[in-house]
């Protein structure tokens, strides 16, 4: 029925990827069925005594509801209230990340690596750091009137201090901030070495030619570079949906003043584990994190179908 050659693939495709296709079942589908099976239910669990219940034996702590917890977090203003600030939160970063690290790394390439290395490390070290390290730096920053950026910037031109995380106008940008200090660093080494890939031919003739700045740009690094933006647009767009230590620590946990700094993976939080009530309510938070799961999906596509620039044949 199978000759050798066929055994000898099938064992070594079993061998090769039967460890990962456990694993894969193992952390991912079965997480993701139970979630799915606990979005469809109705819980009641309180803090420390009834959680055993409902691993023990689920059908005593839980009822099927169908979808009834999808209509409530559909009716819900303050879950599309975080949706919106996450795709703000999202598209505000990606784009100035991108942009900003693509121009940082068309000048850093033109430098000599005795100054190129130290100036990239720098950029780099608070994507290296923990999260919960930076964002305590970045709110003492931004801090009230006795921030640094007040003390030693905004008052001495003369102008008033802004409380950033007290405004409903600064919250959303304070925060996009954070992560473009983050993130800004990292992407602009991905963008370095894409650049130096580019032939030194190239770029002498284009020197010779007197190409200016724009048709360098589109000529010659953009098009080194275009499938490392496309990584970096993904990562970066991942990175900031399931972002949650950088908020949590900046806004105490909470969506600031009147939610202007609401992002969904943060609601989704105090909705499995609202504060002082002592209740879970896991199947509203899971109907939530699946409700928006196709709109992440389809959106990752599109940027993965994003054509930059002409395509080689």
């Amino acid at each position: 029925m199978f000759d050798s050659k066929s055994k000898k693939n099938f064992v070594s495709f079993f061998f090769l990827l039967g460890p990962f296709l456990s694993l894969w079942a193992l952390f991912w589908m079965v997480p993701t069925g139970l979630g799915l099976d606990l979005s469809l239910r109705c819980s009641n669990l309180e803090l420390n005594h009834d959680i055993t219940t409902l691993l023990d034996s689920p059908e005593k702590g839980e009822s099927f509801v169908g979808f009834e917890n999808y209509r409530k977090a559909f009716d819900d203003p303050r879950f599309w209230k975080s949706l919106s600030n996450s795709f703000h939160y999202v598209l505000g970063s990606l784009l100035l990340i991108l942009s900003l690290s693509f121009m940082l790394a068309v000048n850093l390439q033109s430098l000599p690596w005795i100054w190129q290395t130290p100036l990239l490390f720098c950029l780099i070290i608070p994507g290296l750091a923990m999260p919960s390290v930076l964002s305590t730096l970045f709110y003492l920053f931004f801090h009230g009137k006795e921030g640094a950026l007040n003390q030693y910037l905004i008052m001495p031109l003369g102008f008033e201090p802004i409380n950033w995380m007290m405004d409903p106008d600064f919250i959303m940008p304070s925060m996009i901030m954070q992560s473009v200090w983050r993130w800004t660093g990292l992407v602009t080494m991905f963008f370095l070495c894409g650049l130096a890939g580019v032939p030194h031919w190239q770029l002498e003739v284009a020197r010779m030619e007197g190409l200016g700045a724009w048709s360098k740009i589109r000529y010659l690094w953009f098009p080194a570079i275009r499938n490392l933006i496309l990584f970096a647009a993904v990562f970066l767009a991942v990175e900031g949906i399931a972002s949650f230590s950088g908020a949590y620590v900046l806004l105490g946990g909470s969506g600031g003043i009147l939610d202007s700094g609401l992002l969904f993976i943060t609601y989704v939080y105090q909705v499995a584990f609202p504060g002082g009530s002592g209740r879970f309510d896991f199947p509203t938070a899971a109907a939530m994190c699946f409700s928006v799961a196709p709109i992440v999906a389809l959106g990752l596509y599109l940027i993965l179908r994003v054509r930059v620039g002409p395509q080689s044949r």
